[in-house]
C-alpha cells in the first residue's frame, strides 16, 4: 500500500522478528498522517531516500525488540530514519530546520533519529546518550 509518493506501508512493518505486524486501520492512517507530513517533506527536501529503521510495532514485536509500553511506535506515530551519506544529528537538525510538525524528534546515540507526530506536535528535541550502560536523555540536539 502506497501512503505517499516514496512511502510504502511495507517499509513501516517490516521486522527481523517473525512476528505478526500488522496495523489496524487507526495504525495505518497514523502511518500515513506520519509520512505525508514529516517523511515526505523530508524526502522530498534532501533528495535521497530515507531508510526506516523501525516503524510500526505491534505488541509482541514491541516486547521482543525491548519498546516501552508507551512507545509512539505501536500506535503508528513514530519511526526510526537514517539516510545514507547523512549523519544522525545532521539529518535531526534538518528536520528542525525544515520547521516540519514532529511531535517528538530523538538523535539516537549517533546512529538514527527517531521521529514522531501527533496531533498537537509538542516538537520536543532530544539526544539519547549511553552512560555507564544506561540510556540517558539529554534535552535539545547535542
Amino acid at each position: 500500500m502506497l501512503l505517499t509518493p516514496n512511502f510504502h506501508l511495507e517499509e513501516f512493518t517490516r521486522t527481523a522478528t517473525g512476528l505478526p505486524n500488522v496495523p489496524n486501520r487507526e495504525e495505518r492512517a497514523e502511518l500515513q498522517a506520519l509520512a505525508v507530513r514529516v517523511l515526505q517533506p523530508l524526502r522530498d527536501s534532501i533528495g535521497k531516500p530515507v531508510y526506516i529503521t523501525s516503524g510500526f510495532r505491534s505488541a509482541a514485536v514491541n516486547r521482543a525488540v525491548g519498546g516501552v509500553a508507551a512507545s509512539q511506535h505501536r500506535s503508528g506515530q513514530a519511526a526510526d530514519i537514517q539516510v545514507e551519506g547523512m549523519s544522525s544529528m545532521a539529518l535531526a537538525r534538518r528536520i528542525v530546520a525544515l520547521q516540519l510538525p514532529f511531535d517528538q524528534l530523538i538523535e539516537e546515540f549517533g546512529e538514527w533519529v527517531h521521529v514522531s507526530h501527533a496531533p498537537q506536535p509538542r516538537r520536543q528535541q532530544l539526544t539519547a546518550v549511553r552512560r555507564a550502560g544506561r540510556t540517558r536523555y539529554l534535552h535539545g540536539l547535542r
